[in-house]
This record gives structure tokens, sequence and C-alpha cells, in this order.
């Protein structure tokens, strides 16, 4: 296999939990009589689109589904197998979970042929089983198990959102409610939050209903063993998406607090400039009355007349707050 070959891997399954690497002219030359075969392709390639045309035997709406980009979690059953399409979460350093890998799985008694754009951890865990003769026994059994794996790979992350909204729970709690920096830390982290909740959450729950209809199709290569990974493997899933609906309840109810902290500190502030201007509000009246540039003004030419005239706005003042704490506006 050269290294610009549309084929990533390919194994030939001995119904023992062992796979043998086989090479791209392996895959050309095998026949149903050889046993299980899984074979993993590179959709960047240009010859995977061609091969899978004309050397596959596949629909053509298969081929179309194996080769479309963006695509949702689904289930498709066909007269010779069946079209499944994942998502797993995307563990690469320089990705964002959220940003889900898409794999596209067809599968039949005796052929597993599965393409993707990106790469996938899950497929290398899988490999490893195989190398390591822990691997799925037959075509079906693979698949379980694959879907398996892809849920492993999301539980950890899905943990991470939960105690990333206990900690906003927690900051929430003891954060000064007229931090103004801490309140845009939190508004910042919690859309970050939900944005991620919600992305996950497109794909994941479509994939609960596809793997679980998966376990309820008639099929040869769906025996009672496998059936009973897929449906273990729905639970977690269903736990997974039931997690993400509290995350994001959760964030909703922090988004609440939130608002309502924001929405306070707003009310303060406008209660302390409106006191501050009903105060000061016969104090500008009197002073501009008295400044006007006419004849007449008393006390113009009396020398203490201006100390009387502060004296006087003092006790104005003075009686305004008396009177504003005794109807408790202060």
């Amino acid at each position: 296999m050269s290294l610009d070959s549309e084929l990533n891997c390919a194994y030939r399954l001995d119904g023992q939990g062992m796979g043998h690497p086989i090479d791209w002219s392996d895959v050309k030359k095998w026949t149903p009589d050889q046993g299980v075969i899984w074979i993993d392709l590179d959709c960047t390639h240009a010859n995977t689109e061609t091969w899978l045309r004309t050397g596959s035997g596949l629909d053509s709406f298969v081929v179309d589904g194996m080769m479309i980009r963006e695509t949702r979690p689904r289930c498709e059953t066909y007269n010779d197998g069946v079209l499944v399409v994942l998502r797993g979460v995307n563990l690469r350093p320089d990705a964002n979970p959220e940003d889900m890998v898409s794999i596209r799985i067809w599968v039949d008694d005796h052929r597993v042929i599965s393409t993707r754009y990106r790469h996938l951890m899950a497929i290398e865990d899988l490999r490893n089983q195989l190398t390591s003769g822990k691997g799925p026994v037959s075509a079906g059994h693979l698949v379980a198990r694959f879907s398996g794996l892809l849920t492993d790979r999301m539980g950890p992350v899905i943990e991470d959102l939960g105690e990333q909204v206990s900690d906003l729970e927690d900051w929430m709690i003891e954060i000064d409610g007229d931090g103004q920096q801490n309140l845009r830390d939190v508004r910042f982290k919690l859309a970050q939050l939900r944005r991620t909740a919600i992305a996950l959450r497109r794909y994941i729950a479509p994939q609960r209903d596809a793997l679980n209809r998966l376990s309820m199709f008639d099929e040869v290569w769906i025996d009672d063993r496998t059936r009973g990974r897929l449906r273990e493997t729905v639970d977690r899933v269903t736990r997974i998406t039931e997690e993400l609906d509290d995350v994001r309840e959760r964030s909703a109810l922090i988004q609440d607090e939130l608002t309502n902290r924001i929405s306070q500190r707003m009310e303060r502030t406008m209660y302390v400039l409106t006191v501050v201007a009903t105060i000061m509000l016969p104090l500008g009246f009197l002073t501009g009355l008295l400044g006007i540039n006419v004849g007449g003004i008393p006390g113009a030419e009396t020398k203490w007349a201006f100390w009387a005239v502060c004296g006087g706005l003092i006790t104005l003042v003075a009686a305004e707050v008396t009177l504003f704490k005794k109807f408790k506006w202060l």
C-alpha cells in the first residue's frame, strides 16, 4: 500500500478476534469465501469514489451516501446491506470536540466498508484490538464494537462539560455581584459552554436514534451478541444525551442568574442617579433663579447674602435626605 493510496487500512477477520492486515491488491482480489473483511477508505483521495462506483459492487445511492461530506447520523437499510453514518468527537490537540468527525459505514454479511474525510481516534482503537487478537469476530460485531468505541471517546468530553458547569455555578456563588470583570468572564465561558453542548447534541441525539434503529434490524449478521452490544451502546448514548440536556438546563439557570445580577446592578445605578438628580433638582432651580441677569435679585448688595443662600441650600438638602429616609428611599 503506497503512501498516497486511498486505503487507510484493511483487515481480514479470522472470526476469533484477530484481524490480519491486507493491502490494496488483496482487497481487490477478495471474495466472500475468504472471510469477513474491513476496508477503511480516505474520501479525500481521488480514487476512492472511482473504486466505490466501479469496483465495490455498491449501488450508486449507497456510494453517494458514502461520499457525502456533511451528513447527520442515520441508518438506512438496502436489499443487500445497511448504510450507517456515525459521528465521533474530534480529540485532536488543535481541534474543538464539538467539531465532530463523521464516518460512513457499509455493512453486509461478509464485508464492512468505512469512509471518512478526517482522522478518527476510534479507528486506531479498533485497529489495536484487531492486532492484539481482542477485536470483533464478525461484520455486525465490528460495527457494534466501533460504535461503542465512539461512545467511549465521548464520555470524558461530556463529563468535562458537566464539571465546567459546576465550576460556573460555584463561581456565581462566590464572586461579588458588582465585579464587572468577573461577570464578563462568566458570560464568555458560559457562551462557549452552551455552544459546545448544543453542537454536540445536534449529532449525538440522531446517533442514538440511528443505533437504536440498527439494533432492531433483522439481519443475518446481527446476532444476539451484536444486538445486545448495540443496545448497551444506545443506552450509553441516551445517558450522554440526557447529560447534555442537563448541561443546557443548568447553563440556562446560570444565564438567568447572570442576567438578574446585571439587571440588579443597573437598577442600583439608576436608583442612585435618580436620588442624586432628585436632590439636586431644587438646588439647581434655586441657583438658576438667583443667577438670572436681571435687576431686583434679593441680597445682591448684601455681603452676607451668599452665605445665607449656601446655608439655606444645605438645610434644604438635609430636609430632603430626612424625607427620603422617612419614606425609606435611602
